[in-house]
């Protein structure tokens, strides 16, 4: 809250990505009365966030469609938001990158005038690794008993 003019309550909130970090991220925000709006690939991941009451959207296919957002969370550790993507920001719009590295915004996209891109790159596993190692060691499991490996 710092980096916005605004409280997160009645922001609209963008979260790229439904794993991990992005499921719980999205659900934080909504418990801070944010508007949230999840995206992800999977009809899966789709299924599980609209059954959560959050509307979707494709990461495939985010140009064009970012006006609406005052901040965006990206989770994807994949460039997700390149140049086209970027353009259409509303400012203030404020982008933080979660993601591991690479991240997921492309190096060469460019922010409009008074929008920012806040680079924080793996920030969970940086200042609370402990709960980072947990929620990574919670989601093999998780798979691994979903695979029937376990």
């Amino acid at each position: 809250m710092e980096q916005t003019a605004h409280t997160l309550q009645g922001a609209a909130c963008l979260v790229i990505g439904y794993g991990r970090i992005g499921a719980l991220l999205a659900h934080k925000l909504r418990a801070l009365d944010a508007h949230v709006t999840v995206s992800a690939r999977s009809p899966r991941d789709f299924a599980r966030i609209e059954a959560e009451g959050m509307p979707t959207l494709d990461t495939r296919q985010l140009s064009g469609r970012l006006a609406p957002f005052d901040l965006i969370f990206n989770t994807v550790p994949a460039p997700v938001l390149g140049a086209p993507e970027l353009a259409g920001l509303t400012p203030p719009c404020l982008v933080i990158d979660l993601a591991s590295l690479p991240g997921g915004v492309a190096p060469d996209a460019k922010a409009p005038p008074d929008c920012r891109v806040l680079h924080a790159l793996s920030l969970p596993g940086r200042v609370a690794p402990l709960s980072a190692a947990r929620a990574i060691h919670d989601t093999v499991l998780t798979i691994l008993q979903e695979e029937a490996v376990l």
